[in-house]
């Protein structure tokens, strides 16, 4: 099963362990993980449903650049990770 994992930034400020999800692509994934944790959704994607500029998702070590179109195909053993970018000085 594909695993999804949160940076733990992330993971102080909202429900969002590592889990293994029954999914085959990338928005099947999330949207598995926010039917546990809606307020993710939130956190994670735009209004219209783009993937917010401060966040970045790793798919088995690759950045995914489309932020518009990530409905990428996962195999059973992928890997994503969803990180924030933060800021400050």
């Amino acid at each position: 099963m594909p695993r999804v994992e949160f940076t733990p930034h992330l993971a102080r400020h909202l429900a969002c362990p590592p889990r293994d999800v029954a999914a085959l692509s990338l928005r099947a994934a999330l949207e598995e993980v926010f039917a546990s944790e809606p307020r993710l959704r939130g956190y994670l994607l735009e209004d219209h449903g783009a993937i917010r500029q401060h966040v970045a998702l790793f798919v088995d070590g690759e950045l995914l650049r489309d932020r518009v179109d990530w409905d990428v195909p996962l195999q059973p053993e992928s890997r994503v990770f969803v990180m924030q970018a933060l800021s400050g000085g």
